[in-house]
Formats: C-alpha cells, sequence, structure tokens
C-alpha cells in the first residue's frame, strides 16, 4: 500500500461567511497557518524567513536549517527568490515562502486561508496543486479554506466540504 499524495492529503473546506471562516481557524489550532495576516519578517530574505523555523522550532544551526529551506525552495522552483526581502517578493514569492514555513513546523495540519487574498494575480487552484505536489511527503495533511463563492474556480474532488 503506498502513501497517500499530497493531493489526497489536501482538503478544500468550503465556508459562507467571515464568521464561520474564523470558527474554522480557531479549531485548529495546532495548524501551521498560512495567512494574510502572518507577516513575514521584512529584513530578513526568503531564504532566512523560512529558515527561522527549523532554527528556533528545532534548535538547528544556520547552515543546517538554511539547507532545509533551500533544498524546499528547489522542489517547488523558486531558489530565484531566496535573497529577496518580502517588499520585493511577488504573490506567488511570498505565498510561497510563508508556505514553506508552516511545512517546517511540522505541525499536522498546514491551513491556507483564502488563498485569493494570497494569490490575487494567479490561478490559484491549479498553483495550490502544483506547489503542494511539489511538496508531496514534506506535510502531513492541508486545508484550503475559501470562501463557498469561489467553489466553481476548483476542479472537483472528493475532499471538498463545506462547512
Amino acid at each position: 500500500m503506498t502513501a497517500p499524495s499530497a493531493t489526497e492529503r489536501t482538503d478544500v473546506k468550503f465556508v459562507a461567511d467571515r464568521a464561520q471562516r474564523l470558527a474554522v481557524i480557531a479549531e485548529q489550532p495546532q495548524a501551521g497557518l498560512v495567512t494574510e495576516g502572518l507577516p513575514l519578517r521584512a529584513n530578513l530574505s526568503a531564504l532566512e524567513n523560512i529558515a527561522l523555523v527549523p532554527r528556533y522550532r528545532r534548535n538547528l544551526d544556520e547552515t543546517t536549517s538554511t539547507g532545509l529551506a533551500w533544498r524546499l525552495l528547489d522542489r517547488v522552483g523558486f531558489t530565484g527568490c531566496a535573497m529577496q526581502r518580502d517588499p520585493d517578493l511577488d504573490h506567488e514569492e511570498r505565498f510561497v515562502t510563508k508556505l514553506l514555513q508552516a511545512v517546517l513546523l511540522d505541525a499536522p495540519l498546514i491551513l491556507i486561508d483564502r488563498p485569493a487574498l494570497l494569490l490575487p494575480d494567479t490561478p490559484y487552484p491549479a498553483f495550490l496543486d502544483r506547489v503542494l505536489g511539489a511538496l508531496d511527503g514534506e506535510f502531513e495533511h492541508c486545508t484550503i479554506l475559501d470562501y463557498a463563492w469561489n467553489a466553481p474556480l476548483y476542479p472537483p474532488r472528493a475532499s471538498a466540504i463545506s462547512a
């Protein structure tokens, strides 16, 4: 029996309004949250922002934590933004940086909150599938939290549920 793929370990939860969205987030305090509301450190590069997590959560040295961050950036194809600071990142690069931080938290759940807000210029369902697929084996489970009116943007999947 093979382990489930990243796509099989990712579901989409559709909510009707802000109150319902906030309730879902509150129910998952252990989640690695990827959201507009959690900023990156503006004085650090994308690579440094990602490497902060294993450095302080796992007590790894700078070389090891930077190596982990670089490896993940390479897997998703975003090494070109590694040395850029937050103001210089585009939406996709900023999203990937936040996602990789969440992956390195080793939380049982990654919760991506309102991808349309995070990726306003990107056909985000396909982008999320591509990036999460590249991270196959790096996370336990992922839930994409989106408003119900965005449901038609997503391809049909067995794990799409409404709250």
